[in-house]
């Protein structure tokens, strides 16, 4: 017996024994597990983007997974241990024998927390999707970033990723999806990277490459009944496959979720990343990466389906899992199943068109692009930083402001061009403000619909007071409360089909059936 099989004895584990031990295998690496731990060996193969045909090679990459893999999930990663060839000529982890190779022992967490699994049992909810977002987009924003990952974020480092996966794939994905249908999807992505190279090397030098995850899937990701989470199995053994384009990380995900039946939490995670990390130009290159990262996930799926070492039934079903990404990969460059269009939520100060924008994005999962934060942004001031200019002036004056709509809009282009809905919080309070946004839709040759939201003054004026005692995105406060009413230009230039008036003083629910009467969204209770 070799390795492989001496590990899953109960007997090859140290105190306290354990009663059982269970064998997942993927295209890299033998898992195995015992009831509290995990031990994963590093399969001594080479699979061209990756070599572990050596003990050393595979230490190190024992020790990058280590390393790596603490940034999201320090407290399951507990160390690298040997495996040890005993007086009995049996492979096990404890103290006695010659040292063959090595493995990352980890915590083992609950199988019914990973995010399929909880998908699957129809318990992941929209609110674990934005807080999945969020913990995403925090930990791009910690990621190292520098010459190294600008440089894999390039053009020609990812059309050599592009390259390769074809490649490695040639015969393979026409058999499971077709021959027009590959060649299809090959000429789509080198044609998108002919096309938009510029874009790309934009975002890299933007600082949008950084040394991220490279293998963000459901399963990876464990959320707690307290809705924390912890994220495994980064990519250890390539820098080159681990950094690159912040939107190529978070696609990977996004394509995981559609691949699972569920595009609109897809869109949802997508939408609330780009507002996290003030990205709208994600939008420009999603539909991209989304299907390249559909096609890494079906070669290899298709290498494990291929591999003489592992179980039949575990062939069988990563043959279906190719099948299933290598035609998510064409779908990549459809359109979306939501009809773009331009929502612009709008009204004076406190009148609760944020929070109304917000849920009618979360409806449509649409990217919510708003001024007060476009404005921080162009500040180089954090969101929640108090600018308690006087009214229309500093931060607020005229030019700026302009300068912010323009900006603004410029966003929410970038999203209609990928064939989504956009909504644009704003208080658009002007004639010439509503006029650029209308004419935004009419350039996209989509629908335009402005909701203004309303509310009695003095509703709007507590919701002001409350709002003084916490941080908050926008700068609106009662000192400037009745000089921005003053301004307000009625709306009169907009047809009864592009306009809305909704009272917001009334319940949550009432308004935004109000917008949905209007605006289609995503079908109530959709589940895998």
């Amino acid at each position: 017996m070799g390795l492989r099989e001496d590990l899953l004895r109960p007997e090859a584990y140290p105190a306290p024994s354990t009663a059982s031990v269970e064998l997942r295998e993927t295209h890299a690496s033998w898992v195995y597990l015992t009831e509290g731990d995990v031990y994963k060996v590093k399969r001594p193969v080479d699979l061209g983007f990756l070599d572990f045909h050596t003990v050393e090679l595979r230490r190190a990459a024992c020790e990058a997974e280590l390393m790596l893999n603490r940034r999201l999930a320090a407290s399951v990663y507990l160390g690298v241990v040997p495996v040890r060839l005993g007086p009995d000529g049996r492979h096990h982890f404890g103290p006695e024998g010659e040292v063959v190779d090595w493995a990352v022992h980890m915590l083992r967490l609950d199988d019914h927390r990973t995010a399929d699994a909880l998908l699957a049992a129809r318990a992941l909810t929209e609110r674990h999707v934005d807080r999945l977002a969020a913990h995403l987009a925090a930990f791009h924003g910690r990621c190292r970033a520098d010459e190294a990952t600008r440089a894999f974020g390039s053009p020609a480092a990812v059309r050599a990723h592009v390259v390769q996966n074809f490649e490695q794939t040639r015969g393979h994905a026409s058999r499971l999806m077709g021959e027009a249908q590959a060649r299809e999807v090959e000429a789509w992505q080198l044609g998108f990277l002919d096309k938009h190279g510029a874009r790309i090397q934009a975002r890299a030098d933007a600082g949008k490459s950084v040394d991220g995850h490279g293998d963000l899937r459901l399963e990876h990701v464990y959320i707690d009944e307290r809705g924390d989470i912890t994220v495994l199995d980064c990519v250890e053994f390539s820098d080159a496959l681990r950094a690159g384009d912040t939107a190529s990380d978070v696609s990977f995900l996004s394509m995981d979720l559609a691949a699972h039946g569920r595009v609109d939490l897809a869109e949802r995670l997508l939408a609330r990343y780009a507002r996290e990390t003030d990205d709208f130009d994600l939008y420009g290159v999603v539909d991209f990466y989304e299907s390249y990262r559909a096609w890494v996930r079906a070669k290899v799926a298709t290498m494990l389906s291929r591999d003489p070492g592992v179980d039949t039934r575990v062939s069988s079903g990563a043959e279906a899992v190719a099948r299933r990404h290598y035609l998510l990969a064409l779908a990549a460059e459809r359109k979306s199943l939501i009809s773009p269009r331009v929502v612009a939520v709008g009204g004076v100060i406190a009148s609760g068109k944020s929070t109304l924008g917000q849920i009618v994005g979360d409806d449509l999962g649409a990217p919510v692009v708003d001024a007060d934060r476009a404005r921080k942004s162009m500040l180089g001031v954090e969101h929640t930083a108090r600018l308690e200019e006087g009214a229309f002036s500093g931060a607020y004056s005229k030019d700026l402001t302009a300068r912010v709509y323009d900006e603004v809009l410029r966003r929410a282009s970038v999203v209609l061009d990928s064939g989504r809905p956009v909504v644009v919080d704003a208080s658009f309070r002007s004639a010439e403000m509503r006029a650029k946004a209308r004419a935004l839709a009419t350039r996209h040759g989509v629908p335009f619909l402005l909701v203004e939201c309303t509310a009695p003054a003095e509703v709007c004026r507590e919701r002001l007071r409350e709002r003084a005692k916490t941080a908050s995105v926008s700068d609106g406060r009662l000192e400037v409360f009745d000089a921005f009413c003053a301004s307000w230009e009625p709306i009169t230039e907009l047809s009864a089909e592009e306009h809305l008036r909704v009272d917001t003083s009334r319940p949550t629910a009432a308004s935004v059936a109000d917008v949905e009467a209007r605006v289609p969204t995503w079908p109530k209770g959709l589940d895998a």
